[in-house]
């Protein structure tokens, strides 16, 4: 059997919101796809520190509906499944928001194939100079579910 490589993807935080938040998405798909082992998921500490405080905001709570403890159940299965990314390089300012420049990062620094987004747009500016492919939920999904 070939050495086949698995899709290595950071999940920008509105994919952990949409996925929460509705069972029946691609971006849930691809929780359940991360928690499996389908592909590897990349994450930063402070990226894993701004899914933590997005997820239980108050507003984002009332997408989701969960508790402070399911969302630190979530995070706990995630955390046993991700690759940590350490931050060797920076290379601030590239984008607009500068909560978007952290994501960046981290998937460069983690050698991310493909940065899933509900927001390509706002990554745009940097794809070319880090040869980054964004991916919607929806495209990452069937690369995922297609790759084995």
């Amino acid at each position: 059997m070939g050495n086949i490589m698995k899709l290595r993807g950071l999940l920008d935080t509105n994919i952990l919101v949409a996925g929460l938040s509705s069972q029946s998405g691609a971006s849930a798909a691809l929780l359940m796809h991360a928690l499996n082992g389908r592909f590897t998921m990349l994450a930063s500490p402070t990226l894993w520190l701004e899914y933590e405080a997005v997820l239980k905001r108050p507003a984002i709570g009332d997408l989701h509906g969960l508790t402070h403890s399911d969302i630190d159940d979530v995070l706990n299965c995630l955390a046993s499944v991700i690759e940590p990314v350490t931050s060797n390089y920076l290379w601030r300012p590239q984008l607009r928001d500068p909560q978007d420049e952290m994501v960046l990062e981290a998937a460069v620094n983690g050698l991310a194939h493909h940065l899933v987004t509900l927001n390509v747009r706002d990554f745009t500016p940097a794809t070319s100079r880090f040869g980054l492919t964004l991916t919607s939920p929806g495209q990452f999904l069937n690369l995922v579910e297609t790759a084995t």
